[in-house]
């Protein structure tokens, strides 16, 4: 074995990952656009070859299902970003839930590849996360003093799954912010114990 192939195995595993990363996120970006779009569209924006795509991806539920796990990953991360660049946890707050809520809206449009067995199980796996990204903006709702202490993040994202269903259109935001602000009255009181 020649010394060089250490080397070369190395730089073939993060030419490898870059070209994943780079499919995943074409991915992202088409499904968003057209939920049908052809895998040599994805191909072809990542600028990989077919045959590359399907390395890392074999079927097109396989390549729904990384641009899903990626999604949720990059969106439950983000709580602290996006407390960061808000002047107020409650801004912070209506913010993450707007891009969680384009979020589930657009995945809406991809059709029975999220509710197969393994789409099922990502999405139970990735409950934890969102739970935990929740708790972070009701911590800083609760130091801010736009919500009692005591709420539950996961009932919290139970009630604010409306806005998942409200149309996708100006209109539709509007009244997503209106219910925000119902939500958010109920949210200053304390919960009642059952």
């Amino acid at each position: 074995m020649d010394e060089d192939t250490p080397g070369t195995y190395g730089t073939q595993r993060k030419a490898a990952a870059r070209n994943r990363v780079a499919i995943i996120e074409a991915a992202h970006e088409l499904f968003a656009e057209n939920p049908l779009v052809t895998l040599s569209e994805v191909a072809k924006r990542a600028g990989v070859g077919a045959g590359t795509l399907y390395r890392h991806f074999p079927t097109r539920e396989d390549l729904i299902l990384a641009a899903y796990q990626h999604d949720i990953e990059r969106l439950t991360t983000n709580a602290d970003e996006v407390l960061t660049r808000n002047t107020s946890a409650k801004a912070a707050f209506v913010e993450w839930f707007e891009i969680l809520s384009a979020y589930i809206r657009l995945k809406h449009g991809l059709g029975d590849a999220l509710h197969s067995e393994a789409a099922q199980e990502m999405v139970r796996a990735s409950w934890g996360p969102a739970t935990e990204a929740v708790a972070k903006l009701v911590a800083a709702c609760v130091a801010e003093g736009t919500m009692a202490a005591g709420h539950d993040p996961a009932d919290i994202i139970m009630l604010m799954s409306f806005l998942w269903r409200v149309p996708n259109t100006e209109a539709g935001l509007g009244q997503g912010r209106r219910l925000i602000e119902i939500v958010f009255a109920g949210l200053e009181n304390d919960p009642k114990p059952l």
